[in-house]
């Protein structure tokens, strides 16, 4: 692979909960990542409204979407990190991708990179939840990254999710390899 340098990977988190294995696999992202990537975990979807055309206009939007969008311009691709809730898309990822599709067919991720990873309960590891974001990414107008997965099953305890193993860390390393070669 040629010399990376100053490759910004968005994270966004599909999970709220402070200490949750998929925000644990992002940060581990972060952490693994090759020299000349930086990925930046952000912190206020919890704090968005649902999506509403009324007030995405230009002075009515909130200033956790404007920091959103503002990250997602900046980020040269993103990384989508979630688990599965009753077998699709967490509600705050759904958001995500509602306002960040707007203006409709010039959102911030136009033609960006993404891929979708991340762990849930069962033994598919959030499947369907993945399949589900990256459809939706797609017509929101990211370039998803299909063949980029990583669904880690875990047991019924958060504590029994293996965020801390050497094979996960290999895993995500290079998911954000493969990511960062669609950088371009």
């Amino acid at each position: 692979m040629s010399e990376i340098s100053n490759v910004r990977v968005l994270a966004l988190v599909g999970s709220l909960r402070t200490a949750s294995v998929n925000r644990q696999i992002a940060e581990l992202a972060a952490a693994v990542a090759p020299d000349g990537v930086s990925v930046t975990v952000f912190d206020g979807l919890g704090q968005m409204p649902f999506y509403n055309e009324d007030i995405d206009t230009p002075d009515g939007v909130p200033g956790s979407v404007v920091a959103l969008r503002q990250a997602a311009a900046k980020a040269d691709a993103a990384l989508v990190v979630t688990p599965e809730y009753n077998g699709t898309i967490p509600a705050v990822i759904k958001n995500a991708i509602d306002w960040l599709s707007r203006p409709f067919g010039d959102g911030a991720l136009k033609g960006k990179p993404l891929a979708v990873i991340g762990g849930s309960v069962g033994r598919y590891g959030g499947v369907w939840a993945h399949d589900e974001t990256r459809k939706s990414f797609g017509i929101a107008g990211a370039r998803v990254i299909d063949a980029i997965k990583l669904s880690v099953p875990f047991g019924s305890l958060a504590g029994a999710a293996p965020a801390d193993s050497s094979e996960l860390s290999a895993n995500v390393r290079d998911v954000i390899g493969k990511l960062v070669a669609e950088v371009g």
